[in-house]
């Protein structure tokens, strides 16, 4: 107090107790890791998944997660200005982390459509809108010219994708309409819409009643073992099996929503649907 008067508050200083932007960013998953590194905000990611891949010098950062469980202590010491996930399945692991005071976004995208807004919402976050819708069209613009291949195509091999193989899993919605942009017939489209993995499990009596040309399959954190699936009863007069058309696709590639699926994941679905094509 001066003179009977308290003093004016400096607002300069309370303005820049917190940056514009996040600047110090933990990602619990891959596909936010890579969407930053792709629009040059690489530098402002402190702590990731210890399933991490892409971009592999990501790899050299602090591991705090992996998909079902976080180092709570280690992210609070990281002091970040917000922690991005993905899934409902991550909903507790944000939860307890709100309760902690940290912010948290926790994407749930499913489509492509949603893939790619979530690329320009991560972006935003950060402040580099510009460089993720950049990004965000340069995924769409390769994701086009690969439906207009797969429209070309002679016919449409019938496929079935394989998330996991006890129970079977069919594909996530993402990976079933990149099946469809890429030329093929997804033979289990009719669950793509459920969020659940519960909602996609198949009996593979079914799934062999339904003869996919080609199986592609891609078990998270598990080596796929075609012999495995050839094996399985009634399988041998599947079309896929008996035409030798059992391929893996990495899970870094295809099950995480963000640019690898638009891009190398795609590209490896849209070889196998063509080369099953003639």
């Amino acid at each position: 107090m001066r003179g009977g008067y308290r003093e004016g508050v400096d607002l300069d200083d309370l303005l820049a107790s917190a940056p514009p932007w996040p600047r110090r960013v933990v990602c619990l998953t891959e596909e936010t890791v890579e969407t930053l590194y792709r629009i040059g905000a690489g530098d402002l990611v402190v702590g990731v998944s210890g399933f991490v891949v892409r971009p592999p010098e990501a790899r050299k950062k602090p591991k705090v997660s992996t998909f079902l469980d976080a180092k709570f202590d280690a992210i609070l010491d990281l002091k970040p200005d917000v922690v991005l996930g993905f899934s409902d399945l991550q909903a507790d692991l944000g939860r307890e982390l709100a309760k902690r005071g940290v912010p948290v976004y926790v994407f749930n995208q499913r489509s492509v459509a949603e893939v790619l807004q979530t690329v320009r919402v991560v972006g935003a976050i950060v402040g580099k809108a510009a460089e993720a819708d950049a990004l965000a069209s340069e995924l769409t613009a390769h994701v086009e010219t690969v439906a207009a291949k797969g429209a070309a195509l002679s016919r449409r091999p019938r496929v079935f994708f394989e998330e996991w193989p006890d129970p079977l899993i069919s594909g996530i919605r993402w990976v079933a309409e990149l099946i469809e942009i890429a030329g093929g017939e997804d033979v289990c489209a009719e669950t793509r819409a459920r969020h659940d993995a519960k909602g996609r499990i198949f009996d593979p009596a079914e799934v062999a009643r339904r003869d996919p040309e080609v199986v592609l399959a891609s078990w998270c954190g598990k080596k796929v073992k075609p012999d495995a699936i050839r094996g399985r009863p009634g399988w041998d007069a599947v079309a896929a099996v008996r035409a030798g058309r059992i391929h893996e696709i990495p899970s870094e590639e295809i099950l995480q929503p963000g640019p690898a699926a638009l891009t190398d994941g795609l590209d490896r679905l849209a070889a196998h649907i063509a080369e099953a094509a003639g």
